[in-house]
């Protein structure tokens, strides 16, 4: 099987590339948005975030009629809304996507916030939807940000889920193969000790995630089956903090096989040590120049 070459055949081919252009993936909390914000800050680099623009291009009116239907249930906005004397939007940023996640949701007890795992799987759906758009988005951005603004250097800060949108085993995937060819995929790895304080944030503050449909179900019963429970019953959160452990342990091979097959990677701790762009440019060609031809 013969791979997409990578955009930088070695690490003399990084450091001398006048427009650097990387995308980097993995799982969320280990330095993606950190170290995107940094480079943007630079002032060379442009800053494409995929949940971004699953949360405005894609899934912006969703969301924004999922704030409607809700004040509509309030007799006073709902007054105002049908008098066109409010306007109802989500305020999403690169730092705060909390409007995209609350809309993707938790499927359980509705008293409790939860919604029917039907309406939980249309959902998931829909977000997969965007992912898939927004990835292929990413390399008409490259052309954009240097047509228009005239930035150099272009880093994509994807989603967690985009293990969950392609095959890194299928040489032919029409995803990985377009970005590939514009980008370097840099997958930033986590130890076990990151994996586990990655767990306990999330055990702390669950949220929503988007996972393959496959996946959903497969837990969905499961949790049922082992708390003996109805599904209307399911306590939302005590769900998605079942799956999250099983979903970092599916996506880990995922991701290696993202680096090995499409790209590289780098540690959690490399991406923590690269405070400024000189010392990021030199990581990765470090990870370029370790990684197998």
């Amino acid at each position: 099987m013969s791979y997409q070459p990578r955009l930088y055949p070695d690490a003399a081919a990084w450091t001398s590339a006048p427009q650097k252009r990387v995308l980097l993936f993995g799982m969320s909390g280990l330095g993606k948005t950190h170290v995107s914000n940094m480079l943007r800050g630079s002032g060379d680099w442009f800053h494409y975030s995929v949940d971004y623009r699953i949360g405005t291009r894609y899934m912006g009116e969703l969301i924004s009629d999922e704030f409607k239907r809700e004040a509509m249930k309030v007799p006073h906005l709902r007054e105002l809304l049908l008098s066109d004397s409010i306007y109802i939007a989500s305020n999403i940023t690169f730092n705060n996507l909390t409007p995209l996640s609350t809309y993707l949701g938790k499927p359980g007890d509705p008293a409790k916030g939860g919604l029917s795992i039907g309406d939980y799987r249309k959902r998931q759906e829909q977000h997969h939807a965007a992912e898939r758009a927004a990835l292929l988005d990413a390399p008409r951005f490259i052309e954009r940000a240097e047509d228009i603004y005239g930035y150099p250097h272009f880093v994509c800060d994807s989603g967690g889920s985009i293990c969950e949108v392609v095959d890194p085993a299928d040489p032919d995937d029409p995803i990985l193969t377009e970005l590939s060819r514009s980008m370097l995929l840099v997958w930033i790895e986590g130890s076990e000790a990151h994996s586990e304080e990655l767990v306990r944030r999330f055990e702390r503050a669950p949220k929503p995630m988007c996972y393959r449909a496959a996946f959903t179900d497969r837990n969905w019963q499961e949790f049922l089956r082992e708390n003996s429970i109805r599904e209307e019953e399911v306590d939302p959160d005590s769900f998605v903090r079942f799956a999250y452990r099983r979903a970092m342990e599916a996506r880990q091979p995922a991701y290696a096989a993202m680096a090995r097959n499409w790209g590289v990677s780098v540690t959690a701790e490399e991406v923590a040590a690269a405070d400024n762009p000189d010392r990021f440019d030199a990581m990765i060609a470090g990870a370029i120049a370790r990684a197998p031809s």
